[in-house]
């Protein structure tokens, strides 16, 4: 995969992402280097998830990925050299417990991907109070309570990256998509919100809005990944624009990036 911008060799040989000061202000600064950074991935057996999980591993990084079923986690995390955890972010027992096991075996965490999300659609006249708990149990209350638990880690770090994947229906509403686009229109202001809460300790938030990716997404029964199309986009150009806004140096972060396809039609 092309390269966000070039390496010099040497300038950050000891630096990783939670090193945020810079020896020599004098020097000019390159991109941070993400070898040997600590990473979760929520979602991360599928889709975006695993295709974000792919890059930063390739690029040194160890990575944690989670989901719901436990033996596909597994697997890919075989796959991938990653390491698994199973996790239902629908549950605050879960939560911390994959940061239990991050913290003795990593003893910190420096980029958190969440991206663990749902679809649900539905006409307004349609609509059950019980659908949208469904959905914002795991795109909203679960994606907070997940971003919560990893301040364990990046308070006392004075450093840390939350990178939240949205979606261009948390730009602009739709037909029937009540549900879905205001769970991402709520994960955008909370997006904000942690912005303005968490920069004075030296933390990034930063929000992805991908068009339409071709994935599992949307089969919430089967999970099955749909087969990629010509003119879409992919996982892996959502996985480099994450990559990309993670190594700018730490003295500036990216708010949101919205990711389109060139000619979808």
């Amino acid at each position: 995969m092309k390269q966000c911008t070039n390496h010099h060799k040497g300038t950050h040989s000891n630096r990783n992402v939670h090193s945020l000061k810079n020896p020599n202000p004098q020097k000019k600064q390159s991109t941070l280097n993400l070898e040997n950074t600590i990473a979760l991935v929520t979602g991360g057996n599928s889709g975006l998830g695993k295709a974000t999980a792919q890059l930063l591993i390739e690029k040194g990084a160890k990575v944690v990925i989670t989901g719901r079923d436990e033996k596909k986690t597994a697997d890919v995390a075989g796959e991938l050299g990653a390491v698994p955890f199973h996790c239902d972010v629908t549950s605050d027992q879960d939560i911390q417990k994959m940061y239990d096991f991050i913290e003795e075996k990593f003893g910190r965490l420096d980029i958190l991907i969440n991206n663990a999300g749902i679809g649900g659609w539905s006409a307004l006249g349609e609509i059950t109070r019980e659908k949208m708990k469904e959905v914002y149990e795991v795109n909203v209350f679960g994606a907070t309570m997940v971003a919560s638990g990893a301040l364990r880690f990046f308070l006392k770090q004075k450093s840390g990256n939350i990178i939240n994947i949205a979606s261009t229906a948390s730009l602009k509403g739709y037909p029937q998509g009540s549900i879905y686009a205001s769970s991402k229109f709520a994960l955008r202001g909370l997006t904000q919100c942690w912005q303005a809460e968490l920069r004075r300790d030296n933390i990034r938030v930063i929000q992805i809005n991908p068009s339409e990716v071709p994935t599992a997404f949307g089969d919430e029964e089967n999970r099955k990944e749909r087969p990629i199309e010509d003119k879409k986009l992919t996982p892996h150009e959502i996985a480099h624009t994450i990559i990309c806004t993670l190594e700018m140096d730490n003295r500036g972060y990216i708010p949101e990036v919205t990711v389109h396809a060139t000619n979808p039609f």
